[in-house]
């Protein structure tokens, strides 16, 4: 094919996926034993384990997908039968991967997760070969596929803080990310460090708990509004930090910060809920709700999750 046809191909390409959402970072397994009994350190207790397609960055994309939008995931693969397994149920819940980086070396990550009455007991997550993949998965967006320097990608982007250090850092001075609206979750509150370099960047949103918030922002809160304001004061553009049950916050540069109580429900789980949250605000936004508007969503939404109310 010539390379002024090759090229037309490829900005014609990524006009038309200028209006999709990219989600960047895990896409796995997650392997998920429940119990209703309230659970310690040794328990043995009956409960159900599942397997279902996870990891954050596909939470979020499968999230955005119920809403009705078009997500497409920039992560690791590997060429495995947990790989091919994990491709296809991908596209059966809407969720693209054409721009997925396919590794024949390296095996699909997987998420271990035990949860009782009380929440979440413990989890493990395996997503090693993600982080051996490092900006690989970035790719198309420097190879003219979605963007490049010249025309970075100027659409939404959901972060993932499974990243490493290393790779979020390279994000956060990239110009390939100059032009993006950034929505950034940090996988756990022992990775929210990890998501300091980005604290700065002006397209960044950061939804956060509110350990994870207090981490970050190096204080003790005891409430999401004093965390989200914490964080803004430290210079950061746009926070979400959730508490629970209890009130929410979003909090802007130069706006008043605006506060929602969740729905009052039974919880039945908990692995997801934070996914659900961002994906619901993104979604919330794209339909124009304002501020206050697309927090309440975005709380139902992840309200609804936790009861078991939404698959």
């Amino acid at each position: 094919m010539p390379l002024v046809q090759a090229g037309r191909l490829r900005k014609i390409r990524a006009m038309s996926t200028r209006s999709e959402i990219l989600c960047i970072g895990s896409v796995l397994w997650d392997i998920i034993g429940r119990s209703s009994a309230v659970m310690r350190q040794g328990s043995d207790v009956p409960g159900r384990i599942t397997r279902l397609p996870g990891g954050v960055a596909l939470n979020i994309a499968m999230g955005l997908a119920r809403f009705g939008l078009s997500p497409q995931v920039l992560t690791l693969i590997g060429r495995d039968a947990e790989g091919d397994e994990l491709v296809h149920a991908c596209l059966g819940l809407g969720v693209a991967t054409d721009f997925a980086l396919r590794s024949d070396d390296l095996p699909t990550d997987r998420y271990l997760a035990i949860e009782g009455a009380n929440g979440l007991i413990a989890a493990i997550a395996d997503a090693h070969s993600l982080e051996l993949a490092g900006a690989k998965i970035l790719a198309p967006l420097e190879d003219g596929r979605l963007g490049s320097e010249a025309d970075p990608w100027d659409g939404q982007i959901a972060l993932d803080g499974n990243l490493t250090e290393a790779l979020l850092s390279e994000i956060a001075g990239s110009r390939l990310f100059r032009a993006a609206d950034l929505r950034i979750a940090p996988a756990s509150p022992g990775k929210a460090g990890r998501l300091r370099p980005l604290l700065l960047h002006p397209g960044a949103t950061l939804y956060l708990n509110l350990e994870e918030a207090c981490l970050l922002a190096n204080i003790t809160a005891t409430d999401a509004r004093e965390a989200a304001d914490a964080l803004i004061a430290r210079g950061a553009a746009r926070v979400l930090v959730t508490n629970g049950g209890s009130p929410a916050a979003e909090a802007s540069q130069h706006k008043p910060t605006v506060t929602g109580c969740p729905p009052q429900v039974l919880v039945t789980r908990v692995t997801g809920a934070g996914d659900t949250f961002m994906a619901a605000h993104i979604a919330a936004e794209r339909r124009g709700q304002d501020r206050e508007a697309a927090l309440h969503a975005a709380l139902a939404a992840a309200a609804a999750y936790v009861s078991g109310d939404i698959n």
